[in-house]
């Protein structure tokens, strides 16, 4: 079984929330994408956290600097999981899993351009990393490119962390992710760009939450 999580990638504050409240009963991680937040910021974390209490939620900081300092205000204002860039100093790295032990959370870290996956998640496993993000960007999807290769590998490592998969993930390939071993399914475009974002959203969880 996997969790969803859906990211929330428009600029619109009210259009976000709106988006939110038709999917949240159907997800189990409300995302604000990092165009999101940067555009809104932390009154949108507000108000999302006070509409969706049964929800968790992910605020993607893509930190790449000052993690402590950073990520801290987010998990006080109700954040479940921040994420960090797996290409940042690995003190930067420690210092979003320290800021989120201390308040109880998680932190993710992303390995978007990271060049060599497998050493850096074995190191940031050992500093306690909760969640590796295997992410293929937009802008890599755009020139083709898939998660499994790297949902593979990071599988395969056997590291006892959990592993979200982000990267046009879709009702077709959600059980393929699944199997492979992601227990964080992320679908953006597949929900939002539907024609019924609520029930899109239903069909990828009964596939992540089947055994």
């Amino acid at each position: 079984m996997a969790l969803t999580q859906m990211a929330l990638d428009s600029l619109d504050f009210d259009a976000t929330v709106a988006l939110a409240t038709t999917v949240a009963p159907h997800v189990d991680i409300l995302e604000i994408g990092t165009p999101c937040i940067k555009h809104n910021g932390i009154k949108l974390l507000e108000t999302l956290r006070a509409k969706f209490p049964n929800n968790k939620i992910l605020v993607d900081l893509k930190t790449m600097d000052a993690g402590f300092y950073e990520a801290e205000p987010f998990y006080k204002a109700g954040a479940d999981i921040c994420t960090v860039l797996g290409c940042a100093d690995i003190g930067t790295i420690k210092g979003v899993i320290d800021v989120a032990n201390k308040y109880g959370k998680k932190a993710q870290v992303d390995l978007i351009n990271v060049a060599d996956k497998k050493a850096r998640t074995q190191e940031v496993a050992k500093l306690g990393a909760h969640i590796i993000g295997v992410h293929t960007g937009l802008d890599q999807q755009a020139a083709g490119q898939t998660p499994f290769a790297d949902l593979g590998l990071v599988a395969s490592l056997g590291l006892g962390v959990d592993i979200s998969v982000a990267g046009g993930v879709k009702a077709g390939t959600t059980a393929q992710v699944r199997d492979a071993g992601a227990t964080i399914i992320v679908a953006g475009a597949a929900i939002y760009g539907a024609a019924d974002p609520a029930a899109s959203a239903a069909e990828i969880t009964a596939i992540a939450h089947a055994a």
